[in-house]
């Protein structure tokens, strides 16, 4: 499931093979009924191919009638057939990944732990919400929980796809496990948080499936409309018939099922469900579960997207960004000491020493220092260095250890140092100070450090009419330092769990949609709270069941992707329906007058296209109705391009692309069809 596959061709032979069989079983009307627009096509289809085998039964009489009325049901269960196939296919390609999903619910073994220690081996599926169980390196971890102690990698590629494991421990934001992953080294102690069957993996299957998809606010509305639009067309048509007994023309009863079938959106009415459908794909597919496609849609509307600091914004990890030596010391000395210290430190921050002393030109052989002594950076001395053969002692860290350490040494303390710690501390990073022995030769400014693109980023954002905010406990100095970096538009400073909440609260009241991520314990209740929560994969097990969306990848800067996929589907349904009622008014030009011309001569004006009798232009109108629905599955389940834009723009290209083209494609498409099965009903004599 990583964006690789989403690559992929949007169609396997497998699913459309599974999806050609369902959609006869969709034929049945107590699953038909739910597209309103659809069942009355397909009730459209039984009257006609009643009519095939029965053609007087409502006192029509003609030529060859039973051929018409047989070629009439033919196409509407062709076009009820595509209809359900559109459902199918989005259907299937969730099937697909649930499929990939459930190869990871091994019948695997559990390794119970009871009060005492003693470990039962036991079926996983024996195992119960609150239980404590032992995973160690290759085994598959039972079921979602909580680790309780040890520290140990884990492989999480069953779900996100991702090859690297991911370190895990208990306490933090990073305790929390997932049923189905695999522990690669070390050991862990779990409590189990999930009842058999209620795991994430569960939730996952049932979701991807489709088991569990409701349709959206947005979706409920435009069927609405379009049942509405249905029932009043089915009334313009029955009223069709008395007018046409009074003008002298005899209507059949397949051609006013035509007729109806060509004036209701059936285009749309048959691309709706696998337009949510496939909106929920999208996401999934981009390594994001959705809880539900309410979620997916509310993305589209999005105003306000609330984003932590630290993790989302920034790395986290203090980097150093800037030297400054005290006075009295040379700054290349400072920069040497200082990389001298960092050659063995493999944590962040020492790596980061390294490669800013490497940027200003300072470099030296490690070899030199092989047999150095190095000092590890533990919680009691808070720093780290080496000690040389020749007995020199280099050192960098908190300001207090160091001076202690210098003057414990006979050393003095600079005049400036407090100034120059101060004013780093200030501005919300970190001073590492270095020492020679007993000499202070500065400071090490370690920044958090803003991840790049995010403020292409936000500007695209903000061409999308959204407005950021970055929450944060830091200083209001540090804060605007970081915000003016990012380019986010507002910032809340020294904010607490419950000034977020009040935030999103502050933003709805003004009638906007807010979108915010998270992945601690105490963002639980902000995540509940917004329209739009997305939660880590890394994160608590609280976090993910507040929010309605779960990051896969743990990335929290996702959340602008999953807005952009929420926007395209909002823009795909927009863009389909003004392309469905487009549609309609070619029909109109091909139908109206087929039916009248006989009787109403001065009708044969409005035959724009020289459609060549009434029978061939209802027939092509009922064809071309039957194969758009296909035709536009792709742009359904790929959703239309989105560019990020004003929204009288989209409206207006909208309105170019698909308003005018669904007026145009049906007026050419109808006239070549005509051309293709006029000789063909001429044979039939039908014609």
């Amino acid at each position: 499931m990583s964006n690789k596959d989403s690559k992929k061709k949007f169609i396997s032979k497998k699913i459309f093979n599974d999806a050609l069989k369902d959609s006869f079983k969709k034929l049945n009307p107590k699953l038909m009924i739910k597209n309103p627009v659809m069942f009355i096509v397909e009730v459209g289809f039984f009257i006609t191919l009643f009519l095939t085998f029965v053609p007087t039964a409502f006192g029509d009489t003609g030529t060859n009638l039973r051929v018409y009325n047989g070629l009439v049901a033919l196409i509407l269960f062709i076009t009820v057939l595509f209809a359900n196939f559109a459902e199918a296919v989005a259907e299937g390609r969730g099937k697909a990944q649930a499929e990939s999903l459930k190869k990871t619910k091994k019948d695997t073994m559990a390794k119970l732990l009871d009060k005492n220690g003693k470990i039962t081996v036991t079926n996983a599926s024996q195992i119960k919400k609150g239980d404590i169980v032992l995973v160690e390196n290759g085994d598959i971890i039972p079921n979602d929980g909580e680790i309780v102690s040890g520290l140990a990698a884990v492989d999480e590629s069953a779900i996100t796809g991702e090859s690297a494991p991911v370190m895990k421990e208990s306490g933090g934001d990073f305790s929390s496990v997932t049923g189905g992953t695999k522990v690669v080294s070390d050991w862990l102690k779990i409590k189990i948080t999930a009842s058999p069957g209620e795991s994430f993996l569960d939730k996952m299957i049932s979701l991807v499936e489709g088991a569990s998809r409701q349709k959206t606010p947005n979706e409920m509305a435009l069927n609405i409309l379009l049942t509405v639009l249905t029932m009043i067309f089915l009334m313009v048509v029955v009223t069709l018939h008395p007018l046409g007994s009074y003008s002298g023309v005899k209507i059949p009863a397949s051609t006013l099922i035509a007729l109806l079938v060509c004036l209701i959106p059936t285009t749309i009415g048959g691309l709706l469900s696998a337009i949510g459908i496939a909106g929920m794909d999208r996401v999934t597919r981009f390594n994001v579960i959705a809880m539900s496609g309410k979620a997916v849609e509310a993305c589209g509307d999005v105003d306000v997207m609330i984003l932590d600091k630290t993790g989302t914004i920034t790395y986290g990890n203090r980097l150093a960004a800037e030297f400054t030596a005290v006075s009295g010391c040379d700054q290349n000395k400072l920069i040497k000491y200082a990389l001298i210290s960092s050659l063995k430190d493999e944590t962040p921050e020492g790596r980061s020493v390294v490669e800013l002393a490497s940027k200003l030109g300072v470099s030296l052989d490690v070899e030199d220092y092989k047999e150095a002594e190095f000092i590890e950076f533990t919680a009691q001395t808070k720093m780290s260095g080496l000690n040389l053969q020749d007995g020199t002692i280099i050192r960098k860290g908190a300001i207090s250890s160091i001076i202690k350490m210098v003057q414990g040494l006979g050393g003095k303390v600079s005049k400036d140092l407090e100034v120059v710690t101060t004013k780093i501390s200030m501005l919300g990073g970190t001073p590492l100070v270095v020492c020679l022995n007993s000499e202070i030769l500065g400071v090490i400014y370690l920044k958090d450090t803003v991840k790049p693109g995010l403020t292409q980023r936000f500007e695209r954002l903000r061409q999308m009419g959204i407005k950021t905010i970055m929450c944060t406990g830091d200083n209001p100095l540090t804060a605007a330092t970081i915000a003016k970096e990012a380019g986010v538009d507002e910032f809340i400073a020294e904010c607490t769990p419950e000034g977020k909440i009040d935030i999103i609260k502050r933003e709805q009241a003004e009638g906007k949609l807010v979108a915010m991520t998270g992945d601690g314990t105490n963002d639980a209740p902000a995540l509940a709270q917004a329209d739009v929560g997305l939660a880590m994969n890394s994160g608590t097990v609280a976090a993910k069941e507040a929010a309605n969306m779960v990051d896969l990848d743990s990335d929290p800067t996702k959340i602008i992707e999953v807005v952009e996929i929420g926007k395209q589907l909002l823009i795909t349904r927009g863009a389909l329906t003004t392309f469905s009622i487009a549609n309609d008014v070619a029909k109109y030009f091909a139908i109206i007058p087929a039916i009248f011309t006989v009787a109403i001569p001065t009708m044969n004006v409005l035959n724009v296209m020289k459609l060549a009798t009434p029978s061939s232009a209802i027939l092509s109108a009922l064809v071309f109705n039957a194969i758009i629905i296909p035709l536009l599955i792709p742009i359904a389940m790929r959703g239309v391009k989105y560019k990020p834009s004003k929204a009288e723009t989209l409206l207006l290209r909208n309105i170019l692309i698909y308003g005018l083209g669904g007026i145009l494609v049906p007026f050419g498409g109808i006239k070549i069809i005509d051309m293709i099965i006029f000789p063909l009903l001429k044979v039939l004599n039908v014609a």
